[in-house]
């Protein structure tokens, strides 16, 4: 999934990720602890990223153990260490208290370089009290405004999709992550009446479009620095064109939201001459993911459209078992959170059966975001070695290796 980086947070600032590492200097003995076993070099090791861990409901604790083997054995590797802290916001914790996230977590999140969260989602509570208590509202009050979401088929991981492969099937959508429908806009009027009215209002400001476009664009253009995405015509590569950015909408039915959509991604293209603009509606694209993954680059997308069209990314690049996403705040001392995407699963929990990668790859994407690119690819190329020659299949329970073997060896892998 890293090959769809817009960069590390030390490259950029403005339309990008911002490092928040400390640097601190700490002695040999404080390094290793934090880096769980023995460091290789720790007179050497000066950068320490300090994390909240988020292990949620469900399978959450068992996937983030195994993330954190593959983060320590990076850590050790590459030369920095992993601060972490973990809170029992989840299902649990409300079931205790009443509470999703208590009145400080807000202000003690912010103190972090990341989040790292394994899954929200809890039998017992009804849905929707821990999505929007917990994982909605730091989305919003961390302005997580930007989800990004690489669709990236492993080697041999099987895709439902004939005759298509890894080569077919890499991009990356860029969700706007706070506006829209999930800004939480309407009511009800004669609510439990048979003239009953429920209104939900999509919400889209030009704040919020521009800069998600903003980050879409330089994500796009920075992706293909070394080499042009392989979907474009020799002709249009000798005019300068790199990549591809496609815009999903509906333009031809929501004539309002669409249309704001549409006018500011063409005026900010204009500022990105390298960078080929598209066009889609969102059921075409639905079509074209499954008939033609290939024609795609990089996408962008309001908030409900890309929640909707990332499940069926994750489908095509092997099921839930394999994607990871992150929600992204771009700005300068930005706090950014990194999960699996497929929930808690709680029939397998305890069980020592779900597949762990997803949450390795989103370790992964954090490591990345924080600027450690060399160690993030070198899990990604640890899960590849994985999927290529170990796991009979990304399915819980059929993996042929428990969640914990699965964690140890991607964890040799990296070291």
């Amino acid at each position: 999934m890293l090959r769809r980086s817009v960069g590390s947070q030390r490259e950029q600032a403005a339309g990008g990720l911002h490092s928040r590492g400390r640097g601190l200097k700490l002695s040999p003995s404080r390094l290793s602890s934090l880096a769980g076993e023995k460091v290789r070099n720790p007179v050497a090791m000066a950068r320490t990223y300090r994390i909240a861990i988020l292990p949620g409901d469900g399978t959450g604790p068992e996937v983030i153990a195994e993330g954190r083997k593959a983060l320590q054995a990076a850590a050790r590797r590459f030369g920095f260490a992993l601060e972490t802290h973990d809170f029992d916001f989840g299902g649990e914790r409300y079931k205790r208290t009443g509470e999703c996230l208590p009145d400080s977590a807000i202000a003690e999140l912010r103190g972090f370089e990341a989040i790292y969260l394994g899954a929200i989602g809890h039998p017992e509570v009804k849905p929707g009290i821990l999505e929007k208590g917990i994982l909605l509202r730091l989305r919003f009050e961390l302005d997580q405004y930007i989800n990004l979401r690489p669709v990236k088929l492993f080697p041999g991981v099987e895709t439902p999709i004939k005759g298509k492969g890894p080569a077919e099937i890499n991009f990356t959508v860029v969700r706007e992550n706070t506006e829209g429908l999930y800004a939480g806009a309407g009511g009800f009027l004669r609510r439990e009446t048979p003239q009953e009215i429920a209104l939900q209002t999509s919400v889209n400001t030009r704040h919020g479009v521009d800069r998600c476009l903003r980050y879409a664009f330089a994500y796009a253009e920075r992706l293909h620095e070394r080499e042009p995405w392989r979907g474009l015509r020799p002709e249009e590569i000798e005019a300068g064109l790199r990549s591809q950015l496609t815009l999903v909408g509906k333009t031809n039915v929501l004539t309002f939201a669409s249309d704001l959509w549409e006018r500011r991604f063409h005026a900010l293209g204009a500022e990105h001459p390298t960078v080929k603009r598209d066009y889609a509606h969102v059921d075409a694209a639905c079509m074209w993911f499954v008939k033609n993954p290939e024609w795609f680059d990089v996408i962008v997308t309001d908030n409900m459209f890309g929640d909707i069209i990332t499940d069926l990314g994750a489908m095509i690049q092997g099921g839930m078992g394999i994607a990871a996403g992150g929600n992204l705040n771009p700005e300068p001392g930005g706090v950014s959170m990194f999960e699996p995407i497929g929930g808690s699963a709680p029939r397998y929990a305890g069980q020592g059966v779900i597949n762990p990668l997803a949450a390795i790859c989103a370790g992964a994407m954090m490591l990345e975001t924080l600027g450690e690119r060399a160690a993030a690819e070198a899990i990604e190329r640890a899960v590849a070695g994985v999927t290529a020659a170990k796991l009979k299949s990304l399915a819980a329970g059929r993996m042929g290796f428990s969640t914990s073997q699965v964690g140890d060896l991607v964890a040799e892998g990296v070291a």
